[in-house]
């Protein structure tokens, strides 16, 4: 082989040595920040859903349901949540489904949350007050949902249900997404749960909402490859699937110049 290949040759393996290291010693510094986003987003998740519960003006279908059982079992909303997202963890299995750090953390601490700001929160009797708490709870719904998700530490267990199913029957996120709220939403109807304003405005407000916040909170890594790091929330958004054939695009163009000098 010509020197001048050798030397190259020599120094694409250099690079890609360097390049991995850098890769490496970055990933571990972003791990601590990974971690600050998952727990608090899943912290400020539990709050928001106790400022829904607390505006009593509706809820997101899930919680309707939790409600609704909470109601005829006399436990709290938040034990109801935890225990709901363990039985739903277990529907995993047969849907092979891999659950991370993050699908065991948002099992229980969401719902300790929740119980947790419930706790603190008293009743509100003013209508303004009321929908102030509904507005906020949304909105902070959606910034703890960017939060959470851009730690890509694996879905929660009711979003792992969806793609689960995705898998498994072959219909669209959406289709199967719709299909498992509106079974939900009836049960939590039927069951007792509270339905109004604010379960329309969380359907409408809660897509763009976790869109937004999950370009808010990306971490450096995912804002590069032009992603979001929307594992966990299939629908809510592709970028993060065109960021990484943007990647795979690039380093096939780059391995093919290599070959032809």
């Amino acid at each position: 082989m010509p020197q001048s290949a050798t030397r190259r040759s020599t120094g694409t393996r250099r690079g890609r040595s360097l390049s991995t290291s850098r890769g490496s010693g970055s990933s571990g510094r972003r791990l601590p920040r990974r971690l600050v986003h998952l727990y608090v987003g899943l912290v400020l998740y539990g709050a928001s859903a106790a400022l829904m519960v607390r505006a009593e003006l509706g809820l997101d279908p899930w919680d309707v349901f939790h409600q609704g059982v909470s109601e005829h079992t006399g436990l709290s909303i938040g034990t109801v949540s935890i225990a709901v997202g363990a039985l739903v963890l277990l529907l995993w299995w047969p849907l092979r489904e891999r659950p991370g750090l993050g699908t065991v953390s948002n099992v229980f601490l969401v719902g300790l949350s929740m119980d947790a700001t419930l706790w603190l929160l008293p009743h509100a009797e003013a209508l303004a007050f009321r929908i102030a708490l509904l507005v906020g709870g949304v909105v902070l719904n959606g910034a703890a949902t960017g939060l959470y998700i851009s730690a890509r530490f694996g879905p929660g267990p009711r979003d792992g249900l969806m793609t689960g199913l995705h898998k498994v029957t072959g219909r669209s996120i959406r289709l199967v997404r719709t299909g498992i709220e509106v079974a939900v939403l009836i049960s939590g109807i039927l069951l007792g749960g509270a339905v109004g304003v604010g379960t329309v405005l969380y359907a409408l407000a809660i897509g763009p909402l976790a869109q937004f916040f999950l370009r808010v909170f990306a971490l450096p890594a995912q804002r590069d490859a032009g992603g979001t790091g929307t594992e966990g929330a299939a629908g809510a958004g592709t970028n993060s699937t065109e960021g990484t054939s943007r990647v795979v695009a690039r380093g096939g163009r780059q391995r093919r110049a290599i070959l032809r000098r």
